[in-house]
């Protein structure tokens, strides 16, 4: 077990996975990416409980697929794509997603005349990640892509089999819908 280094790139311990079947290689991968995965899961899914159970089955589906990894993209990337696939899937098959309760984000004013940076930034905040709930997940994936998680256009793509102008106007669109959704969901608000 001494050749075994939490230090390996990502695709030397899939390298390495795959020619020795050796499971302590999938662990590293499991303990670097586990908690990446359960972050990007619960923020398509909204429930902790769901999304707890995708890391699990997502890194099943990683195990039993893994000698489909070519390395033409980053390891992180292939798992991104899994996890995103895996969600989107459950989306449609639930339908029920936990959402933020519009009431108690939708009352946010104040009520003093005296609202700090910091509030009105924690407002903002909150007023955004209603807007992004109620869009359409793909839309708000691909915008969490994009600038929660600042990756490319090339990548992007690349993880959802399209063409970088296609993305781009895939992005611009869901930006438009987001500007729709946050105009009806906060008309009195200016960002």
């Amino acid at each position: 077990m001494s050749n075994i280094s939490d230090a390996s790139t990502d695709e030397v311990l899939v390298e390495k996975y795959l020619n020795t079947q050796r499971g302590a290689y999938f662990d590293i991968l499991y303990k670097r990416y586990s908690a990446k995965v359960y972050a990007r899961s619960i923020s398509m899914l909204k429930d902790a409980e769901l999304a707890q159970d995708a890391v699990q089955e997502i890194f099943i589906k990683v195990l039993t697929s893994i000698s489909k990894f070519q390395g033409k993209s980053k390891f992180s990337s292939w798992l991104y794509s899994i996890t995103y696939n895996y969600c989107i899937d459950l989306i449609r098959k639930n339908k029920k997603i936990k959402t933020v309760a519009m009431d108690k984000l939708g009352e946010i004013e104040d009520m003093h005349g005296d609202i700090d940076d910091k509030e009105l930034m924690e407002t903002k905040f909150e007023q955004l990640k209603v807007v992004l709930n109620e869009m359409p997940a793909q839309d708000k994936t691909i915008l969490l892509m994009k600038y929660q998680d600042n990756m490319s256009i090339r990548e992007i793509g690349e993880l959802n089999g399209k063409s970088e102008s296609a993305t781009k106007m895939q992005i611009k669109r869901a930006k438009q819908k987001f500007m729709v959704l946050r105009t009806d969901l906060f008309p009195a608000e200016i960002y």
